[in-house]
């Protein structure tokens, strides 16, 4: 009986006793007695054992004592079933210690002053860009000789067209385009630099360090020499100069042969260099922001904010950049095929304080492509729009008062902290601007869900469901891994890559969110493969619109796949086996890079077996990229080594 009644719910008992009030009342008469005599061995005990339990709470603790499971439920398969009834063995288990906290990050490399005052103009109002500077030389009607000057008489190249030059040859001319446009409302002037560059001044023959270096420097003082003088008249507000990094004549997503796919112009490395001695230069000059401009391939920004970057880290400081991007045509893509979103999740890592689109769309078809970037970007959005479209010769027929009525729309929904004009533009069309967009709020920033954002062609944004996480589970194809398909390591072997592209393409469209690239094999030299094949796949559009997982256990070829794509990849892997020192250099190399980045459950000690050492690991590496490079966290992926699961060994029976 009293077993029986043990197991009653107080319900059962309830019902039972409204049943049989006779059996109900035996039952705890014989029950009374049981009960006395258990307070009273509980009072008697009570001064040993409520010292002791409290006792052996702190030993538990203090000895880190594992939890005891409770028994899991059975799964359960009926229909509206939550993620856990389904799938009680995959639940946390019980009495976790709590999640580490860790410290936010604090960048090393001090902000200028220019950032505080931009953010505060941009909350309060919106901002002005200057025009063309092509646009406005043409005007003055320059012969060759202008173009040569003193400095260049005797060069063996025409110079005619290179407008750059002329802050050297003609600098009267520069000088009074910068105080017109200022003059008209321009908050932010550009400086002429747009090819000044190593690369793009090749085409004049002037790929000469010494030239370069003093084209950019010279138009950095040029334009801050005119900021300085318009904001001492009017101190209210400021002026900023803008070094202009222009995108080079080169493109590294696209090759120039229709033979040879693979093959490039120019090499990452060549692009970075280029900018780096630009940004240098410029940053000499005296410019208070950065702008890297007229994107049509994202690859060529990413090697220009890599390089950026770089400086900055090496001169200790830093100053505000802003990013612009080129959608050609109303596709709304990009001249190497992204989209504005997949761009911004290309570019987001280097956290530019303004992130905007400008050229070859007039304000109306570019709207729809604003209103989308403003949308998935948390910094201040900004255009500068063509006058109008080119007409059959070339030209620009638009006025001013015309584009700011079709530039209207951008203000009126809330969708810019910042605008101006880009080809065909003059001084009149930026002071129709400044005074149409003086009636009007800026845009307010807003938080963007925090998640792994990454991209190919199309942006890939993982939003995991945490009530049925299968739902959410990201299909990634490992066919084009040596190690996971031997026809695709005989194709590579063989140099059959038209073959190799074949399975990247099929696994696409079987559903791979995202494809994984592995070219470690002795039969296989792994960077000129990755290279060759990483740009194959950037070129096949079916192929490339989802991101790639750039893997390999030599950081150099990882790297070599990084330089190749301008999406935001998955790069496989890092550890802490080398230690902390290496460690950390490939984690900022890699963020530099844009990329998210998984890291092995690996340290100095070797691979983690048990389940502490897998959190002690992960938990390491965690702290160390969150808060010495500056990681977001949502990039950060963990392999805790699951392939000691069934290899029959011994002493992985119990992982």
């Amino acid at each position: 009986m009293s077993g029986m009644m043990a197991k009653l719910s107080w319900i059962d008992a309830y019902n039972f006793a409204r049943v049989n009030p006779g059996q109900a009342s035996a039952a705890l008469l014989l029950a009374w007695p049981l009960f006395i005599a258990f307070a009273a061995v509980l009072v008697a005990l009570s001064p040993v054992v409520f010292p002791g339990a409290m006792i052996a709470a702190y030993v538990l603790k203090h000895t880190n004592a594992p939890a005891i499971e409770k028994p899991r439920p059975k799964a359960s398969s009926a229909p509206g079933a939550s993620y856990a009834e389904m799938y009680p063995e995959v639940q946390p288990k019980a009495n976790l210690p709590p999640v580490p906290k860790y410290a936010k990050w604090v960048d090393p490399v001090k902000p200028s002053a220019a950032f505080d005052v931009i953010n505060k103009i941009m909350e309060e109002r919106i901002m002005v860009i200057d025009g063309a500077m092509g646009t406005a030389v043409q005007k003055y009607k320059l012969t060759e000789a202008d173009f040569r000057g003193e400095r260049f008489k005797n060069h063996t190249h025409d110079l005619k067209g290179n407008n750059d030059i002329l802050v050297i040859t003609r600098p009267d001319v520069i000088e009074e385009i910068h105080t017109k446009y200022l003059e008209a409302g321009a908050d932010i002037i550009e400086t002429n630099t747009f090819n000044s560059t190593m690369i793009s001044q090749l085409d004049y023959e002037l790929d000469i360090k010494e030239v370069v270096y003093d084209l950019n420097k010279t138009a950095a003082q040029l334009a801050k020499k005119c900021c300085v003088a318009m904001t001492k008249k009017d101190p209210s507000r400021p002026r900023f100069a803008a070094g202009a990094v222009g995108p080079t004549n080169k493109t590294l997503s696209v090759s120039p042969s229709v033979e040879n796919p693979a093959f490039r112009g120019c090499t990452y490395d060549e692009i970075v260099d280029a900018y780096y001695e630009q940004v240098e230069a410029l940053i000499d000059g005296g410019v208070d922001v950065l702008l890297v401009e007229t994107i049509f391939d994202t690859l060529n920004a990413k090697a220009a904010l890599f390089a950026i970057d770089k400086f900055f880290a090496k001169w200790g400081q830093k100053i505000p950049v802003f990013v612009s991007g080129t959608i050609v045509d109303n596709s709304g893509r990009t001249l190497s095929g992204q989209t504005n979103e997949a761009f911004w999740n290309s570019v987001s890592h280097s956290k530019p304080i303004a992130i905007g689109l400008n050229c070859a769309l007039g304000a109306k078809d570019m709207v729809p492509y604003i209103e989308n970037l403003s949308k998935a970007a948390d910094c201040w959005v900004f255009c500068y729009p063509n006058a109008g479209l080119p007409n059959a010769m070339g030209g620009y027929d638009q006025k001013g008062h015309e584009m700011a009525d079709d530039c209207r729309v951008f203000p009126e929904k809330g969708l810019i902290n910042a605008i101006g004009g880009c080809c065909g533009t003059t001084d009149d069309h930026i002071g129709c601007l400044a005074k149409m967009v003086s009636e009007f709020k800026p845009r307010k920033k807003h938080p963007v869900k925090d998640i792994m954002r990454l991209s190919g062609l199309q942006p890939f944004n993982y939003d995991p469901d945490t009530n049925d996480y299968r739902k959410t589970f990201i299909n990634l194809g490992e066919r084009c891994n040596v190690a996971g398909s031997t026809i695709f390591k005989k194709a590579i072997v063989d140099g059959n890559y038209e073959k190799a592209l074949a399975i990247a393409l099929k696994q696409v469209e079987n559903g791979a969110h995202v494809i994984d690239v592995n070219m470690d094999d002795g039969l296989i030299d792994g960077e000129s493969a990755m290279t060759r094949f990483v740009n194959l796949m950037v070129s096949e559009p079916d192929v490339s619109k989802v991101p790639f997982m750039i893997d390999s256990s030599k950081f150099h070829v990882v790297e070599a796949g990084l330089k190749c794509s301008q999406g935001k990849c998955i790069m496989n892997s890092i550890s802490l086996k080398g230690g902390e020192e290496e460690f950390l250099k490939q984690a900022t190399i890699v963020k530099r890079h844009g990329a998210a980045v998984v890291v092995m459950a690996f340290d100095e000690e070797g691979q983690a077996a048990t389940e502490a050492e897998k959190v002690r690991i992960c938990c390491r590496a965690f702290k160390l990229l969150v808060e010495k490079v500056g990681f977001n966290p949502q990039d950060i992926i963990f392999d805790p080594n699951i392939l000691t699961i069934g290899t029959g060994m011994e002493e992985h029976n119990n992982y």
